[in-house]
């Protein structure tokens, strides 16, 4: 048995463009903290369990960061191991509860768990189930969503993997805007095949994710023992009336130096997405519970670099060819000791500001943020 937790203090400031339609506020600023306790157990070889409970306090104008119209709604999971306090400014929850079983060719887990099938970093189409955005740094804790998935070992590189999760319905009286009853229709079914050809691992995915049918793809290796090719994408077949099949595509190159400078590029071909600013309204019309792009285009370039053993920086930043905004995104980290760092962060949006309802560009809605934060592990 293994016990670890994390503790994150936060201070953000937030600079929205001055558009008293889309915000409340033009400036907003405020504190806010995660704990995180992690318990890791096993019964003999083959039987684990895995429990993280997390309490948090984030102030409602950080959690609408000051817009009229950002909704409340969590990760896609029940509300049952969710507690809400203080106008659901405090939250206790368990973000993963699950067992799992392991043998030589199959891997069983059972319960609230992440669900990660990306292949790319910025961009990641076929990750259906919380994923992280482009800009994020921090990635130590993906969000667990309710579901079980099988790995079955057929070589030894080879795997197949089936995964159903659980949908609910909306709820706004709930404390994460969900129900705590399963919806039927909104679960989803996949499952992925993959195998190692070459120096690349290649996969075919396919299944149902909240209603609508899906195929796509993934692959990733190395070419010329120097640059790192990922690729993933989709054809997506919606359930829904008026809206016809799209497809989503990102194609990824890498790089890492001896110096430990990495660069990464990225493209994204969002096929649901707007081909003018005109098109932005209807995008988000059709989104089901988040729209994470709007337009058809994009390309994110990302650098990182270690400038001393104590000391890492990392930047972002994102291109939306469609509207030619863009979005830098600054992030360095420092050493404070073995269990405790702090982390800046920063994110400037280019582009030109809404007008009045019109969206004008997609990253001239974000705003200006500074984010401060102290972690403690252990």
């Amino acid at each position: 048995m293994e016990l670890s937790g994390l503790l994150r203090g936060f201070g953000i400031a937030l600079k929205n463009p001055d558009n008293p339609f889309f915000y409340n506020d033009r400036n907003v600023a405020g504190l806010a903290g995660v704990g995180r306790l992690m318990l890791d157990a096993s019964t003999g070889e083959r039987l684990s369990f895995e429990a993280h409970a997390v309490v948090s306090y984030i102030p409602g104008t950080l959690q609408s960061a000051g817009s009229r119209f950002t909704t409340q709604l969590g990760v896609e999971r029940s509300d049952i191991v969710d507690w809400g306090f203080d106008s659901q400014q405090a939250h206790f929850l368990f973000d993963r509860l699950n067992m799992q079983y392991a043998s030589d060719r199959l891997n069983v887990k059972l319960g609230r768990q992440p669900i990660n099938l990306a292949a790319t970093f910025f961009f990641t189409p076929n990750d259906f189930f919380a994923p992280f955005a482009a800009q994020a740094f921090f990635r130590a804790y993906k969000p667990g969503v309710d579901a079980v998935r099988a790995d079955v070992q057929w070589g030894a590189l080879s795997q197949l993997s089936l995964i159903s999760v659980l949908g609910y319905e909306r709820d706004a009286l709930s404390d994460t805007g969900w129900s705590n009853r399963p919806d039927a229709a909104r679960t989803s079914y996949l499952a992925r095949v993959s195998s190692v050809f070459g120096d690349f691992e290649w996969a075919v995915i396919g299944g149902v994710v909240r209603k609508d049918w899906m195929l796509g793809g993934d692959f990733q290796g190395e070419l010329f023992e120097w640059l790192g090719v990922r690729g993933e994408g989709r054809v997506s077949f919606p359930d829904a009336p008026l809206q016809s099949s799209f497809g989503e595509l990102a194609l990824s190159l890498e790089h890492r130096w001896e110096s430990s400078l990495t660069l990464r590029m990225e493209q994204l071909y969002h096929g649901s997405g707007a081909t003018s600013e005109d098109g932005y309204s209807t995008v988000l019309s059709h989104g089901s519970v988040q729209v994470s792009y709007l337009a058809r285009h994009y390309t994110a370039l990302g650098a990182s670099y270690e400038i001393t053993p104590l000391l890492n920086a990392d930047m972002t930043a994102i291109r939306n060819w469609v509207d030619d905004s863009s979005l830098l995104a600054l992030y360095a980290v420092y050493s404070l000791s073995d269990e405790s760092e702090l982390a800046l962060n920063a994110n400037i949006p280019l582009g030109d500001k809404p007008v009045g309802p019109a969206i004008q560009s997609e990253f001239g809605l974000f705003p200006l943020s500074f984010n401060v934060e102290a972690r403690l592990y252990f």
